[in-house]
């Protein structure tokens, strides 16, 4: 695995989060427990804050990222990911606040300043422009992406199924590393 200072900040790993040998975490990054960051996964913390939250899963092919600070973005911004949130292969995720409980579909991106609120799905390959606001409890799709309906029960038990899934997926992972 690839785990780099950068400016005088060194990443964080907590308690048996896994990253896989061709991800990349560099700079001011924070993982919580039981975080996965599968292949090809980046997580560039160089200009500001990456929090990533418990069971937190960012699959294969991700780009997490950050604003510098600058005259037209004062301050910079960082990028804030809930706890037991599912990123799906190749999002992108810059500059954002993703809360608790959200699918982001594959191929999706989500630009600076975007809010995701909890127990979110945003449909795969959608777009969350600058500064939109998902509410709560939604089924966002398409590019921009708009609202599409309400989460079902069983969409909302998803949620917490895939967050669970992927940390057992991750401990496998870690179990098989170790034994080799």
């Amino acid at each position: 695995m690839a785990i780099r200072n950068f400016s005088g900040k060194t990443p964080f790993l907590g308690a048996r989060a896994f990253v896989d040998a061709s991800a990349l975490v560099l700079g001011d990054v924070i993982l919580g427990d039981d975080v996965s960051l599968w292949p090809m996964a980046v997580a560039r913390g160089d200009v500001q804050a990456i929090r990533i939250g418990a069971r937190t899963n960012i699959q294969d092919g991700s780009v997490l990222h950050v604003t510098q600070d600058n005259r037209f973005n004062p301050g910079g911004r960082a990028l804030i990911i809930g706890a037991d949130v599912t990123v799906g292969h190749g999002v992108i995720l810059h500059a954002c606040t993703v809360e608790d409980l959200v699918l982001v579909g594959m191929g999706s991106t989500v630009l600076d300043g975007a809010v995701i609120q909890s127990r979110v799905m945003i449909g795969a390959g959608s777009l969350v422009p600058p500064n939109k606001v998902l509410e709560s409890g939604f089924l966002y799709l398409g590019s921009p992406v708009k609202r599409a309906r309400a989460l079902t029960e069983k969409e909302l038990e998803y949620l917490e199924f895939s967050a669970r899934h992927y940390v057992q997926l991750k401990n496998r992972h870690l179990q098989e590393s170790s034994a080799s």
